[in-house]
């Protein structure tokens, strides 16, 4: 496929003239797939860097010299007490805590009534607890909330909240108490992130039950009036939702292609006809979107 950017900067006529469109689509849709990236909840408030990273790692910052969340994620601590003390404010802030807005609450209340699946890589938990519906989700990339054997030399996770918490409350000197580090109940080896960083990703039978469903979900409706709803996905994994949300609308006619992003929105020439790209904050776009929909509701 060929791809150009529709608009880099929706003016605010373009822009209202987008919203109504894809509410009419949204309208006249028998099902809507809804692919969401980190974008998604950036707009929520879930920034990994600035002033939100310093309120919570200023001290890892001061000792190690990294400025965002990711890669401190990613740094070689050499004591598992230190490493637990990071990735435990990590979880915590990122997948225990509430999003500062609540796009995913006003994004629900959107989704209401409609027959709609979620694909998403966001690991923050964010749609289930927004209320999303847990059987009309598919988190592909892992979630903060799980462990695994960092080996692993077995196929399933574990909650853990109970042990996130209880590093969080009780590290001292960025460093958690020996006793709390987590280790594999089969084989001993040190617990890892449910996160698809490598090979090592567990896929357990949750994850290939999700999958099922997004399966079948496409199935049932790959010749439906249907729209594919991307909400911030941008370049870092287009192979999970863009390019086959892109090529999915390609291959149905009566399929619509809608991105919401900031500054990222475009779609291939191929379906351009059929494509509603909306450059701007995806929360504002969701809630301007709800607006609409509501003033229907009371005029009919």
């Amino acid at each position: 496929m060929r791809y150009t950017m529709q608009t880099i900067h929706d003016t605010p006529e373009e822009y209202q003239r987008k919203i109504k469109a894809l509410k009419a689509a949204l309208q006249d849709a028998d099902a809507v797939l809804i692919g969401a990236g980190a974008g998604l909840s950036t707009s929520a408030g879930f920034t990994y860097s600035g002033e939100r990273f310093e309120k919570h790692f200023a001290d890892f910052h001061a000792k190690y010299g990294f400025s965002d969340m990711y890669t401190g994620g990613f740094y070689p601590y050499e004591a598992l007490e230190e490493h637990w003390a990071y990735w435990s404010r990590y979880i915590m802030i990122n997948r225990y805590a509430d999003a500062p807005k609540p796009v995913y609450e006003t994004l629900r209340t959107l989704a209401s009534g409609k027959n709609y699946f979620v694909l998403t890589t966001n690991v923050d938990h964010c749609f289930q607890k927004a209320g999303f519906d847990k059987a009309r989700l598919f988190y592909t990339q892992g979630d903060y909330g799980l462990f695994q054997c960092s080996v692993p030399c077995h196929r399933k996770t574990y909650d853990n909240e109970g042990q996130v918490r209880a590093m969080y409350e009780q590290q001292h000197d960025m460093k958690i108490p020996e006793a709390l580090i987590p280790y594999c109940p089969v084989c001993g080896k040190p617990m890892g992130m449910n996160l698809r960083a490598d090979d090592t990703f567990v896929e357990d039978v949750g994850w290939h039950a999700a999958a099922q469903r997004y399966g079948d979900f496409l199935t049932v409706h790959k010749n439906s009036r249907i729209v594919f709803l991307e909400l911030g996905v941008g370049a870092n994994t287009p192979g999970i939702i863009k390019y086959p949300f892109q090529q999915m609308t390609a291959q149905n006619a009566q399929a619509v292609y809608a991105c919401i992003n900031y500054g990222e929105a475009f779609a291939p020439k191929e379906i351009e006809q059929r494509s509603i790209c909306i450059n701007g904050d995806i929360g504002e776009a969701i809630e301007a979107l709800l607006e609409l929909e509501q003033a229907r509701t009371l005029i009919d």
